[in-house]
């Protein structure tokens, strides 16, 4: 397979934006385009999937600055995993948001889907980055397209959320993560991806190890790995799809693939573990998990109450990604799948009740259930999946990471992950529990009914997707363990 397929599928939703230019005073049209090119999208990357299952791993090099610095794209499964879930979860989202949009009359709606096809445009790029200079380029355009999405509404807190969003993003990634990246051309001699890393041999030696990966996960702030993570509940201003595009699709995804495709492919995963490099992120990662936990149970905003679960969620794959292990490894990467299928069934859920009933915060859900049986029915089966209770994906990446902390001897994770759990279950069940078995105000019965079915479908179908990713999980794992070198 030539490596021309993967500029081609970069570039094609970024050149599609001009379709929907084209079509901006044409609604039908307009969102006929976006959610088509992202079918087109999804097409491109499911054909890609034979070919990199047996063994092929295009490449191309668009440009050389120096020796072992060039501007290049190459396919391997972890890169092909991640663009897979964007290609997936973009056309719903599409039609979600031009439901939402429609319904909650949201101004510059033109604006929101160009810069929704450039956000998926930068997300491939990333997926398909060969070294760290394509990966940098692409995640700080990911950053500076979803700015337009976080400050749609233009008011006063939207601004502020944006300037938080966009000042705390592009100061890590200029002041981290690419001094990281200059560091490991200079030790390295190459930026490029290799199976093993590039960095044993290079005489950094475990202290050095250590500080460098450091720069990377703080670097990479849309891993949101705490005291980096503030923009991430700022962000919420933004319109519900925007959310669901922040944390399922694109930027928050894109910060913790960085993570593991960092571990995997420039540290490698001997090198981190024989190092000890990416030991103090255990502990980060756990502390980031249980305070996000904590602070989720006592927000009373539904979307600030899930922003924080996904710093706490982020951080499960983080933690995968420091234990340095191929199980470790392999747990991180399906966890990408499983939380990208059931955080975005939670904002579409959270969408849906904003549109029908205009409630947004958690005191006001008492009840509802009753009103909106299929938004409320999707929400539980998306939070049973993020707990991690079978038969939903999201046990799977949950059992192999206590089993790779479990092989490291690592015992203290357990009770970090299992407490976890628990206030997993605190405050995301809470809110189903509140609305179908607690007595709500008068007007929900006559005055509250389900949202449009454009916004209902969506959310309806990535809930069936959380079920359908726990017998799929295995067929995950064997094709992730091709990055690493076998099967898992």
């Amino acid at each position: 397979m030539s490596g021309a397929w993967l500029i081609a599928l970069v570039a094609w939703p970024a050149f599609m934006s001009l379709g929907v230019i084209a079509a901006g005073r044409r609604p039908n049209l307009r969102e006929g385009v976006s959610v088509i090119t992202g079918l087109v999208l999804l097409g491109g990357a499911l054909a890609l999937i034979g070919p990199i299952a047996a063994g092929e791993r295009p490449s191309l090099t668009l440009f050389s600055i120096l020796p072992g610095l060039g501007f290049t794209f190459t396919l391997e499964p972890l890169g092909l995993l991640f663009a897979l879930v964007a290609a997936v979860l973009w056309p719903l989202t599409t039609f979600y948001a031009a439901g939402y949009m429609r319904a909650n009359r949201e101004a510059h709606q033109t604006r929101f889907f160009v810069c929704f096809a450039l956000a998926i445009s930068a997300a491939i790029g990333i997926a398909f980055a060969g070294n760290l200079l394509t990966l940098f380029v692409f995640y700080e355009m990911m950053t500076l397209v979803t700015y337009p999405l976080v400050t749609h509404h233009g008011d006063a807190e939207s601004r502020v959320g944006g300037r938080i969003y966009l000042g705390i993003l592009l100061s890590t990634s200029i002041g981290l993560f690419l001094p990281a990246i200059v560091i490991t051309y200079l030790v390295a001699g190459t930026l490029d991806f290799a199976h093993g890393g590039i960095l044993a041999g290079s005489g950094l030696g475990a202290a050095g190890a250590i500080a460098l990966y450091a720069l990377f996960v703080f670097g990479i702030g849309k891993a949101a790995v705490m005291p980096v993570h503030r923009w991430l509940p700022s962000a919420m201003v933004a319109p519900t799809p925007v959310s669901a595009l922040l944390h399922a699709v694109a930027v928050v995804k894109a910060g913790v693939f960085s993570v593991l495709k960092i571990t995997v492919y420039i540290f490698g995963l001997d090198y981190a573990f024989e190092t000890s490099a990416t030991e103090p992120f255990l502990w980060l990662a756990s502390i980031t998990i249980i305070v996000a936990s904590v602070i989720a149970i006592y927000c009373d905003n539904l979307k600030k109450r899930l922003a924080y679960s996904t710093i706490g969620q982020l951080s499960y794959i983080v933690l995968g990604s420091a234990l340095a292990t191929r199980l470790g490894a392999v747990s991180g990467a399906l966890h990408i799948v499983t939380h990208a299928f059931g955080k975005i069934t939670l904002f579409f859920c959270a969408g849906a009740i904003y549109t029908a009933a205009h409630r947004k915060y958690v005191s006001q859900l008492n009840g509802m259930g009753r009103a909106m049986p299929l938004t409320f029915t999707a929400f539980t089966i998306a939070a049973l999946s993020l707990i991690g209770l079978p038969p939903m994906g999201g046990a799977w990446s949950k059992w192999f990471l206590m089993s790779g902390a479990a092989g490291i001897e690592e015992y203290a994770l357990l009770g970090v992950l299992a407490l976890s759990t628990l206030l997993n279950i605190v405050y995301l069940l809470d809110i189903p529990a509140r609305a179908f078995f607690l007595r709500g105000d008068a007007e929900v019965p006559g005055r509250i009914a389900e949202a449009p079915a454009v916004c209902v479908i969506p959310l309806c179908i990535t809930a069936a997707g959380c079920i359908v990713l726990f017998f799929l999980a295995h067929a995950i794992i064997d094709f992730v363990g091709f990055a690493l070198g076998g099967g898992a």
